[in-house]
């Protein structure tokens, strides 16, 4: 009986502590998104790992993080951004628990959006270290999209493949 006792213990609290860096995660995520929106350079940039990648919802989008600044530099020069909120997110842990994912969908200027991303915690502080946005397509539009898609994405279907 006290062994039992002591295994619903351990893994009660590995379920909370679990559920306290869940919290810490989102409140995490909400924060960068809120500092994109209030055009918080400094803020926003802090909050991602210095190796971190984003990749955008362009076909040419893929930033490491010093690309990702000077992109993004004159978008948060202007006083905003651009302001992304969770309307949905889901957070996932590995055994260490050092490596965070998550998804998650966002309501944003271009309608309803799916981000993804890895968190990685180093030295005690969760760091965004990639990101993936994309934007969502209904299933009954794909064939619309496809149409609009394909006379800016075909040509770049062609260099890659070379």
């Amino acid at each position: 009986m006290k062994k039992l006792l002591s295994i619903i213990l351990f893994v009660s609290s590995l379920t909370q502590a679990q559920t306290r860096e869940t919290a810490k995660i989102k409140s995490i995520l909400d924060n960068w998104h809120k500092a994109a929106a209030e055009a918080k350079f400094d803020t926003y940039f802090g909050m991602m790992s210095e190796e971190s990648i984003f990749i955008g919802t362009d076909a040419t989008e893929n930033w490491n993080k010093k690309d990702f600044m000077a992109f993004a530099k004159p978008f948060f020069d202007k006083g905003k951004a651009w302001s992304f909120t969770a309307l949905e997110r889901h957070v996932y842990f590995d055994k260490s628990g050092k490596i965070a994912w998550f998804d998650e969908l966002l309501n944003t200027q271009m309608k309803i959006c799916r981000g993804s991303g890895v968190l990685e915690k180093i030295k005690g502080e969760w760091k965004i270290k990639h990101y993936v946005l994309s934007m969502t397509i209904p299933n009954d539009s794909t064939n619309e999209v496809i149409k609009i898609k394909e006379i800016i994405e075909n040509p770049i279907i062609d260099k890659l493949k070379k």
